[in-house]
């Protein structure tokens, strides 16, 4: 959990950091009319391959999809919180990069709308060089970078516990 609270404090820091820096008016990031923020326990987050494959010289990668599944639109922003758990869910080591990923360009942090049932992706990407080599078996996944998570499979090999994460979008990042 402490992995976890670390990375959205990281995410949280970098969504206002980025918004700041561009000098946007609160009304730009302002959702539409009658969309408010995603709750806690709206978006639920899975990895999905969406039916692709990302794996090349030592870097494996996955996308991120987070799903309203609550019964009204809903708007959040930023990258998500991340966290690898190993055998019995103990934390491991883990260090969040946002940005490009050696297959996706990042969007950028926006505002994303998600009606019910639609999804957003971000793209996850780590190294298996067997350097400092993390044996994960979990990935928390926080939509909002809050403490709000979900816990997926995830029995991976990443080098140093290092991820790097595209912003979400409501399209697959693409390089």
């Amino acid at each position: 959990m402490r992995g976890l609270r670390t990375a959205a404090a990281v995410a949280a820091a970098v969504a206002l950091a980025a918004g700041a820096g561009t000098g946007a008016a609160s009304a730009a990031g302002a959702a539409p009319a009658g969309v408010g923020e995603c709750q806690p326990g709206t978006l639920k987050a899975t990895t999905t391959d969406a039916g692709g494959s990302q794996h090349g010289m030592n870097h494996a990668g996955t996308y991120l999809r987070v799903q309203n599944t609550g019964k009204t639109a809903c708007a959040f922003s930023g990258y998500p919180g991340l966290a690898l758990e190993g055998a019995g869910h103990t934390a491991l080591k883990t260090e969040v990069r946002h940005g490009d990923t050696y297959f996706a360009k990042d969007p950028g942090v926006h505002r994303v709308t998600l009606k019910p049932g639609r999804s957003a992706y971000a793209d996850l990407v780590w190294t298996h060089t067997g350097a400092g080599t993390a044996h994960a078996k979990y990935l928390q996944i926080s939509p909002t970078g809050s403490n709000a998570h979900s816990v997926v499979p995830f029995d991976q090999e990443v080098d140093n516990g290092t991820l790097s994460v595209t912003a979400w979008s409501a399209k697959l990042p693409t390089s």
